[in-house]
């Protein structure tokens, strides 16, 4: 089992920043990769950034390439999204989750998600 508590979300103006913090317990040597998902209201969840373990890769949706940065504290046992240029329509409450077998985007593809933090982006 891994225990996944996100933090970090707020309100905002837009053009603002920024930083969720996902906090990692139990068996997290078992982690192939983590990822951020977003859901905005009457929308389905979708896949925001992820960083995949034995290659250090970072993926990113299109929307958020070039705003958005994923990474990890190893010793907090922690990952982090700095979220910069936030837009109205990055407002959605934002999930971390864990995948420990293999690599992707796909949402049911992770076993073990966090309960979410709001970000609101207001104009």
């Amino acid at each position: 089992q891994v225990q996944l508590v996100e933090s970090g979300g707020g309100s905002v103006q837009a053009g603002g920043s920024l930083r969720l913090s996902c906090a990692a317990s139990g068996r997290t040597f078992s982690t192939y990769a983590t990822g951020w998902f977003r859901q905005a209201p009457g929308k389905e969840r979708e896949f925001v950034a992820a960083i995949i373990w034995p290659e250090r890769t970072l993926d990113y949706t299109d929307s958020v390439k070039g705003r958005f940065t994923i990474s990890r504290d190893n010793a907090k046992r922690t990952v982090y999204l700095q979220m910069n240029s936030l837009k109205l329509e990055d407002t959605a409450v934002y999930y971390c989750a864990v995948q420990s077998y293999g690599y992707s985007r796909r949402s049911d593809e992770y076993a073990y998600w966090g309960q979410g933090t709001q970000v609101t982006v207001s104009s």
